[in-house]
């Protein structure tokens, strides 16, 4: 029988890894131009060839997943563990003022309050109950990292796994979204996926070393 915290985990991962509000862009109606605000951003040319895509994931795990994306849900992991609503408060405000985030502010909010919205019946929970209601009167933005980290704790699964899960179903993510419209194949795919899922562990281990 599978295990009951590796089934929330899975769960858990999948919406905020395959579903990641950057994927989400990219794989919209128009995902590859809807991506041009993101590769502006980060001093790339659009996402049109293989190429494009990989140095556009590169830059991404380099810039934005490693250095921020990573510590924010392990920072609001350790929030949610010690019940520290008003330092996970922060941090949220804190994350509002990263200029690398910017470009998907608004979708990873989108998707953050969605899943937030899913903890809901947590009663028993009340720092889960306390964000929710600091996010609807204002005072938090519901960033998705943070939401996954709380997820993490709340449901005591394993921070490692969950990071490491979440920057491979991420990256897979985005290969996935825009296999059609770059015309991949299942070799490309899974050359591409595999090369750059490569270091990701030695860099979520550096993540929780600090």
């Amino acid at each position: 029988m599978v295990n009951g915290r590796q089934l929330a985990l899975n769960e858990a991962v999948e919406w905020l890894g395959d579903w990641h509000p950057l994927a989400e862009q990219l794989g919209c109606a128009d995902g590859l131009a809807a991506l041009g605000t993101m590769t502006a951003g980060l001093r790339l040319p659009p996402v049109h060839n293989l190429p494009s895509l990989r140095q556009f994931l590169q830059r991404y795990q380099a810039q934005i997943l490693v250095p921020l994306e990573l510590p924010a849900i392990q920072r609001a992991h350790a929030h949610a563990a010690r019940r520290e609503l008003r330092e996970l408060v922060v941090l949220d405000q804190q994350i509002a003022r990263e200029r690398a985030l910017q470009p998907f502010a608004s979708a990873s909010r989108r998707v953050g309050r969605s899943q937030l919205q899913k903890l809901r019946p947590l009663r028993d929970e009340r720092l889960v109950q306390r964000y929710l209601h600091a996010v609807e009167g204002g005072e938090a933005h519901g960033w998705h990292t943070l939401v996954y980290g709380l997820t993490l704790a709340v449901y005591s699964l394993p921070l490692r796994q969950g990071l490491l899960g979440y920057a491979h179903h991420t990256t897979r993510g985005f290969i996935h979204a825009a296999a059609r419209g770059l015309r991949l194949s299942a070799r490309q795919h899974n050359a591409l996926s595999e090369s750059l899922n490569g270091d990701l562990p030695r860099a979520v281990d550096a993540v929780l070393a600090g």
